[in-house]
């Protein structure tokens, strides 16, 4: 009963975190780790204990299927370069750097388990990273960068550690073999993703219930991630891949579940962040006890791998905005601003802790995994360094780099794309054979002001007709002709979500504002 408590607890206490959060425009995460760390300290504060493996089995799957319903293909197709260059090599490069000042600084750690401790530093967290950017009014190319390396740099650094560990277990050297190891994995990951994804189209199809339909995107993420982790894939990646195909696949139509399914989302995504953060600061409390005294003789190495983790991070964005300046059009960081902002959100999460929690205890040879404590307390301090830090000083950054946003980009990209809805919907009135008698300045009317339709048409109608009869006629085709307009716009705009260059977080706030146009508008 008190675990019980003390999850009810923690969600009780990311609802009063998200509302400090608003009025001190800080990120709730951090707030929520913060508050549950100084709670955990408290005498008598009940243990919460889960198991390592199940962490990430638990967590992942729903925030990374939520942070993934806000991208696209067409963003990929854009910012693959990206991606590769972020979420694999400088997960790569940073592994490397971290395995190699351990094996340096830390006696008798030996290689395999310095490369352990590197992939859990390594991947910054998306669940983090977007609670964070979005409170800052961060630029949207900044953020889409942010969003595309967070989705799948955990992905690149599970295989690291599990290929090391695996190699410190049974002695077998780490090679590159593990680059065979990530490319297959990703490769049956996409596939069982895009299964996932067909197989959640087939059942929502055959059930007529909204609510059911947004409930099941909730198993979805789950079983993605556990089918592909069952035919040793990578279920981070089938995870995304699988919110990605439900997206692309989305109808017109569907406007009632895509606004129940988009509130549904927000509460699961809000609470699970949040109970995900407060559980870290558990964690860390027991590390702390743990250790006890002798965690201070570690701290010392464990800032000092923080700082070179910021580090790596600030050169090879450094690089990148080099290289960037040879090609016009290049994406971020294209000046020292987006190389301090986006080297300075390389926040750790989730997937460093639940590395540092998985770590095997004993060798079956029954010795002790070599430098367990120091690797372990390295990681948390990792953590620590690049949440906290970052995400309390972020809006002071911003605001010294006068690199805030101020909105213009989205909306011009806003009006684009509603100018093409309407053209769209006037189109489709005037190919519609309900509506080809219509005058011209009827039509000119519709595209001008829709919201004005329907009393417009009501002054139509034959000249003989009872007044009741009239209306009668004049309502019916209203409807009729709104119906046909929205479903024509609801096409061009999905029709455009998938389109490089096109940002899906504008696609989906117009997207949003005709689906909500749809529900209140009468049946008759």
């Amino acid at each position: 009963m008190e675990q019980l408590i003390l999850i009810v607890g923690l969600l009780f206490a990311t609802v009063i975190a998200v509302g400090l959060g608003d009025k001190l425009k800080l990120p709730y995460p951090v707030l929520m780790l913060i508050m549950a760390g100084a709670f955990t300290f408290l005498p008598g504060f009940p243990d919460l204990r889960i198991n390592p493996e199940l962490i990430l089995p638990i967590f992942l799957p729903p925030l990374l299927f939520a942070t993934a319903q806000k991208s696209s293909w067409g963003v990929f197709r854009v910012r693959w370069r990206t991606i590769l260059l972020l979420a694999v090599a400088l997960v790569a490069v940073s592994t490397a750097a971290v395995a190699g000042a351990a094996w340096l600084l830390i006696p008798s750690i030996g290689i395999p388990a310095a490369l352990a401790l590197g992939a859990m530093c390594a991947p910054p967290d998306p669940v983090a990273v977007e609670s964070v950017a979005g409170r800052v009014h961060m630029p949207r190319r900044l953020i889409t960068v942010l969003q595309s390396e967070g989705l799948f740099n955990d992905a690149a650094a599970i295989v690291i550690f599990q290929t090391a560990v695996a190699s410190a277990m049974d002695g077998h050297p780490f090679g590159l073999g593990v680059i065979g190891s990530f490319l297959l994995g990703a490769a049956l990951a996409i596939l069982v993703g895009m299964l996932m994804g067909w197989v959640t189209g087939m059942i929502t199809r055959l059930i007529s219930s909204s609510v059911a339909r947004s409930a099941v995107t909730l198993v979805v993420p789950f079983a993605a991630y556990i089918l592909a982790e069952e035919v040793h894939a990578s279920g981070v990646i089938a995870v995304v891949v699988t919110a990605l195909e439900i997206k692309r696949h989305a109808r017109a139509e569907d406007a009632t579940e895509r606004v129940t399914r988009a509130a549904f989302w927000d509460v699961v995504e809000l609470l699970a962040t949040g109970l995900a953060f407060g559980l870290v600061a558990l964690e860390v409390r027991e590390v702390v006890n743990t250790e006890g005294a002798a965690i201070w003789g570690m701290l010392p190495l464990a800032v000092a791998i923080s700082v070179l983790v910021i580090l790596i991070r600030f050169l090879w964005f450094g690089l990148l905005a080099l290289l960037s300046r040879r090609k016009d059009g290049a994406p971020p960081p294209t000046s020292f601003k987006d190389v301090v902002i986006l080297a300075w959100c390389g926040m750790r999460g989730l997937a460093t802790l639940a590395l540092a929690l998985a770590l095997p205890t004993v060798l079956p040879t029954g010795a002790e995994f070599p430098a367990r404590h120091e690797i372990i307390v390295i990681a948390c301090t990792v953590l620590l360094a690049t949440l906290v830090l970052p995400g309390l000083t972020l809006p002071l950054l911003m605001r010294v780099l006068k690199a805030t946003d101020d909105g213009s980009g989205e909306r011009e990209a806003t009006k684009v794309l509603a100018m093409r809805a309407q053209e769209a919907a006037v189109a489709a009135l005037r190919d519609n054979g309900l509506i080809k008698n219509l005058p011209p300045e009827k039509i000119a009317l519709v595209k001008e002001k829709m919201r004005r339709l329907h009393a417009e048409l009501l002054d139509g109608g034959l000249d003989n007709e009872p007044v009741e009869e009239r209306a009668r006629r004049g309502r019916e085709l209203a409807i009729a002709v709104q119906t046909i307009a929205l479903d024509a716009a609801r096409s061009e705009v999905l029709s455009a979500r998938n389109e490089p260059g096109v940002d899906p977080e504008v696609v989906d706030r117009l997207l949003r504002q005709l689906d909500l146009r749809t529900m209140i508008m009468p049946d008759s």
